[in-house]
């Protein structure tokens, strides 16, 4: 038996546009600390796990094998989609890769989190939970009333609901409440176990998936049989339907670095400048000014300028998807 961290790599991190690309998403950036979210992802789990699986996308590939070299891993599974069939399929990919006893640690590769005696903690009793045949999820502890994540009701590590992304006033009930949880997008379970439960849950996904995967060559998808892979999040597909779901708890500093208040948090802590009204200005040396404005965040590349107010920061996804209708070189 093996622990392997599976690393999903396939989103485009829309929210972060123009920093974020489709040819250099968000997790390739190497604007923390000098390194990438991906980089890091890969250096924090290294000493718990014996393997790595990377389940990204044909567009970004070379990027992951430039991080996992900078990281020290040359021996890593990989398995290149097509297309974007969401986290029901990644997940499943990985699974058929692996043998069925083998613990899948499944992580984002694009949050930002804090080592320490808290995240070994969670990770030692969620690898616990998996061993014993239960789908684990991690719950991470809110620190605000949080409107951009979906939430986790819990008893301790029994889960009672999900709940989708809140409106502010249901975020602060959540809050008082204390027994809930954001929902962090990080999973363990044992290879087997999510395959019966997605094949049970949901065949559609798991035969496709199942074809899909036996085609690949080197790891590469076919297009054609991807395609036909039904689109479903891990979250609907697997985690609100199966019987054996377990949730820890979790108390360690966590970020998914999904917007321009993330990472104007992220920046502010690390001493990025900003001026007396806390306005920040990311991606240029060119002197700027700010009249009449507070916690405006202004973004330069080389061919975009974005202007936002830092509340406003998950409307960017908007933007973006206005973009790639109508300036599509741009994304």
């Amino acid at each position: 038996m093996n622990i392997i961290n599976v690393i999903l790599s396939g989103g485009v991190g829309s929210r972060l546009w123009p920093l974020s690309r489709k040819n250099r998403p968000k997790q390739y950036l190497p604007i923390f600390e000098n390194q990438t979210l991906f980089e890091k992802t890969v250096l924090r789990n290294k000493s718990y796990c014996d393997q790595v699986t990377v389940v990204g996308n044909c567009d970004n590939y070379l990027l992951s094998r430039t991080d996992l070299e900078n990281a020290g891993v040359t021996n890593f599974t990989e398995i290149i989609e097509a297309c974007p069939r969401n986290t029901a399929a990644a997940i499943a990919f990985a699974a058929f890769a692996a043998n069925p006893e083998d613990i899948l640690f499944v992580t984002p590769s694009d949050h930002l989190i804090s080592e320490g005696e808290e995240y070994s903690k969670s990770l030692v009793r969620a690898i616990e939970l998996a061993k014993a045949g239960f789908i684990v999820t991690f719950g991470l502890k809110p620190m605000k009333p949080e409107t951009g994540f979906g939430y986790i009701e819990s008893s301790g590590e029994e889960v009672k609901s999900f709940r989708e992304k809140p409106n502010l006033q249901t975020a602060e009930q959540f809050l008082k409440q204390g027994n809930f949880y954001w929902n962090s997008g990080m999973f363990c379970f044992q290879a087997g176990t999510y395959l019966e439960e997605l094949g049970k849950n949901e065949p559609e996904v798991f035969k496709r998936s199942k074809h899909a995967f036996e085609a690949s060559e080197s790891g590469k998808l076919d297009f054609e049989l991807s395609i036909k892979i039904p689109s479903i999040s891990v979250d609907y597909a697997v985690m609100e339907k199966t019987g054996k779901i377990k949730v820890v708890p979790s108390f360690f500093n966590w970020s998914d670095m999904g917007s321009f208040e993330s990472i104007y948090e992220y920046l502010e802590k690390q001493g990025h400048p900003m001026d007396s009204f806390g306005n920040m200005v990311i991606g240029t040396e060119l002197h700027t000014e700010f009249l009449g404005l507070e916690k405006t965040i202004l973004v330069q590349t080389s061919d975009a300028i974005l202007v936002l107010k830092k509340e406003n920061a998950q409307d960017v996804k908007k933007v973006f998807e206005r973009l790639e209708k109508e300036r599509p070189g741009l994304v």
